[in-house]
């Protein structure tokens, strides 16, 4: 087994996740159904039945799985493990480690791997093409400037979400759409693409793309939000307040902007104990230090960011696309579990659950493949000339513009037009295949799809209300 990785296999958004892993698990006061609730409430009721029922009902198999391999999840003083509260949960069910789940999670599941002596683990593999094969699938590899050829029977795509199409980001370096955007180009359906979340709450720093999270799990303790002249403003958009789902606080966030004329938003956390903010969040805390703040004095500044794709390569309940053989799996996949809005800490799950469905279901597949591959025959040009400077920059000034948060009607169609005819010269012109070509190309494709959507949902709500109101 091979696994490529496009930059160091430690860089990930899953190393990014703060809050933790919901999932129902030896919490008798707690049930799959209310999760599902919590859920399905989050996702504006869009959510798909039957996975929804499988990310809750099989929580526990791998909370439990990740404890065995030894992940260090937070216990109270009576050895129970702490779950924590986060918006739209009705329940605390959420396992944590500090504010850095995710890398913990990370950390436990490449000890994992390392050991295994059939996997190899390639780092700075840049795949540039794919194609579906006879026998498979060929994938055309960058790495250390040279290209080779690798062939498999059977494939899993867990390339992660598009983040680096906005301007600012919550996402890693590697959050280009690489995934979806050969699959599109394979035949495989992308559904809801448009569906991408804004986290409410990421630190206001204008002078880096990556901004980092202030976790949901902040409010989840008691922090307030509070406008430019430092009032809560929430009772006046949503009965539950800051621990409002994702998509709520962020439109209550941006429609107090317009009220007051002001960007400038704050997290405030200073009515807790000073010691029980630090141990609670040592990671948040010491980069919020770095940058000047103490948080358990000062007000944090916030301001919404992107930070989360719903939509993604459709696949069934385990992870199976409608190309035979090729899986997808984490952010670059859409299961419908999220619906329109993704509650917070169900990806680590999501990514959990259909990974280790998909990993079954390909052995039972193997079972029936045959001995060699049939090789697609890929072509490069060495003298190709490098694409124009600029393109990444143009996209995504783009969908900052006509898609942030909220739609922006008056920028829908002139930025679908911009974007296609920028991915029409990517896809047309003859320039250099290396990593920067591979990820602007991406870019575009999934720029091109999410505005594509968008731009219908609103021509389609147009012609609504006109027939309601000729």
């Amino acid at each position: 087994m091979c696994c490529l990785s496009k930059m160091e296999k430690d860089l990930c958004n899953t190393a990014l996740a703060q809050g933790g892993i919901a999932g129902v698990y030896n919490s008798p006061e707690d049930k799959p159904e209310y999760h599902k609730h919590d859920t399905f409430v989050a996702g504006g009721f869009e959510n798909d039945p039957e996975s929804t029922d499988v990310l809750v009902n099989e929580a526990k198999i791998d909370i439990a799985r990740l404890i065995e391999l030894g992940c260090d999840f937070d216990k109270k003083p009576d050895g129970d493990y702490h779950r924590t509260l986060e918006g739209g949960h009705g329940m605390h069910r959420i396992f944590h480690h500090k504010d850095s789940t995710g890398a913990e999670i990370e950390r436990t599941l490449l000890a994992s791997v390392n050991a295994l002596d059939n996997v190899t683990v390639l780092e700075n593999a840049v795949i540039c093409d794919v194609k579906k094969t006879g026998t498979g699938f060929s994938f055309l590899v960058l790495k250390d400037g040279a290209f080779t050829t690798y062939n498999c029977h059977c494939t899993i795509f867990a390339t992660g979400g598009i983040g680096r199409v906005y301007e600012f980001t919550t996402n890693s370096p590697i959050a280009t759409g690489d995934g979806i955007t050969m699959a599109y180009n394979m035949g495989a359906e992308i559904r809801h693409l448009s569906y991408i979340q804004f986290h409410p709450t990421a630190f206001n720093d204008e002078h880096t793309r990556q901004c980092f999270l202030i976790s949901e799990a902040v409010r989840g303790e008691g922090a307030y939000l509070r406008n430019c002249d430092k009032e809560r403003f929430m009772h006046n958009y949503d009965k539950r307040l800051e621990l409002a789902p994702r998509d709520v606080v962020s439109h209550s966030i941006i429609f107090e902007a317009k009220r007051t004329g002001s960007n400038k938003f704050y997290l405030d956390i200073t009515h807790k104990d000073p010691d029980f903010i630090r141990n609670r969040f040592p990671m948040i805390y010491k980069n919020l230090m770095n940058a000047g703040i103490d948080m358990t004095k000062d007000l944090i500044p916030i301001f919404p960011c992107h930070h989360y794709l719903m939509g993604g390569i459709n696949v069934d309940t385990y992870a199976r696309t409608n190309i035979p053989g090729l899986y997808a799996c984490g952010e670059c996949s859409h299961t419908g579990v999220h619906g329109n809005n993704r509650l917070a800490s169900n990806s680590l799950l999501e990514a959990l659950v259909f990974s280790r469905r998909a990993a079954g279901d390909i052995a039972n597949r193997l079972a029936d493949c045959k001995d060699g591959f049939e090789e697609y025959p890929f072509s490069v040009d060495p003298d190709a000339p490098e694409m124009p400077k600029g393109l990444r920059t143009q996209i995504r000034a783009i969908m900052q513009k006509a898609y942030f948060v909220l739609p922006n009607i008056a920028e829908l169609g002139p930025g679908l037009k911009k974007v296609t005819e920028i991915k029409d010269m990517l896809y047309n012109g003859n320039f250099r295949t290396d990593k920067d070509y591979v990820e602007a190309k991406s870019l575009a494709t999934v720029a091109y799809i999410v505005l594509s959507e968008a731009w219908k949902i609103a021509t389609e709500n147009a012609e609504i209300t006109k027939s309601k109101h000729p």
